[in-house]
């Protein structure tokens, strides 16, 4: 190891975290070249001048943003064919999405299309377009949710959360989790609920289960009504038979005439023994 230019960096980065205290309001503004030191300290192990591991730098030197760190790492590890100016003039959010991007197709990145959609785009407009890139739907929005939890809440809550995730799919977030268990419980009270909102409440239960449950609940249905379609065509085949062996004629399948023969024939006005009953 280079200590020298071991010592270099981890100084510059100091900088770097003091300059974006001392002027916050043009933090993150030199987050690119931050990212490559990093990515610098990580390859090169100069987190050995002074701490155990990587992670233990990163804890001492991001402690309330560990995770931003690694962000710009990712930056930096997928967009080196940008100029860091360029970069930076994008702001550490657009230029994460691009890192998705780059980091999926690999050698394939269109960087000028990508560089000029981040440049017209808002954040939530490239956000929205990264999403459908990698899904194929639409953007759909979402909101932070935050409550308390006792310790003595936490077992039960892990527990069920890791249940539903077992029944969603593991790649499924906590949050479609919690609505799983949600869904599952509002099932059970169907009668404090109208029929449309029963109804909405199945769907999205379904939609919400892995696409083999949901590929075997369809091919369920359809089992269910060719059954249903076969009852029918045998029920009216019976009909028909009847017609043409004269049971619609008044007759049952021994040639005996019915009570509904004689019902005609009064009504028709002819004479049968029952009309002197």
């Amino acid at each position: 190891m280079d200590k020298a230019r071991a010592q270099q960096v981890l100084a510059r980065i100091d900088e770097i975290l003091r300059w974006e205290l001392r002027v916050d309001q043009q933090k993150d503004q030199k987050f690119a070249e931050l990212g490559k030191h990093l990515c610098e300290v990580r390859d090169q192990k100069y987190w050995r001048l002074g701490y155990p591991s990587f992670e233990a730098y990163l804890e001492g030197k991001f402690p309330d943003c560990r995770r931003k760190a690694y962000y710009l790492m990712s930056i930096h590890d997928h967009l080196k064919q940008l100029p860091a100016a360029e970069i930076e003039e994008l702001g550490w959010s657009k230029a994460l999405e691009l890192a998705k991007v780059a980091r999926s197709e690999g050698r394939h990145f269109d960087c000028a299309t990508w560089l000029h959609k981040a440049k017209e785009q808002t954040k939530e407009e490239l956000k929205e377009e990264v999403y459908k890139y990698f899904t194929g739907e639409d953007y759909e929005p979402y909101e932070m949710v935050y409550f308390k939890l006792f310790e003595s809440q936490l077992p039960t809550v892990e527990r069920a959360l890791y249940v539903a995730s077992r029944m969603a799919g593991t790649d499924r977030s906590r949050g479609y989790c919690l609505e799983l268990i949600c869904a599952d419980f509002l099932a059970g009270r169907t009668e404090e609920s109208t029929p449309e909102e029963t109804l909405l409440l199945i769907h999205r239960l379904v939609s919400l289960l892995p696409e083999e449950y949901q590929a075997r609940l369809r091919g369920e249905k359809r089992s269910r009504e060719v059954e249903a379609a076969g009852r029918c065509r045998n029920c009216e085949g019976a009909f028909s038979g009847g017609e043409r062996g004269g049971i619609g004629a008044g007759r049952d399948p021994d040639g005996h005439r019915r009570a509904g023969a004689s019902a005609a024939a009064r009504v028709s006005g002819s004479s049968s023994p029952s009309d002197s009953c």
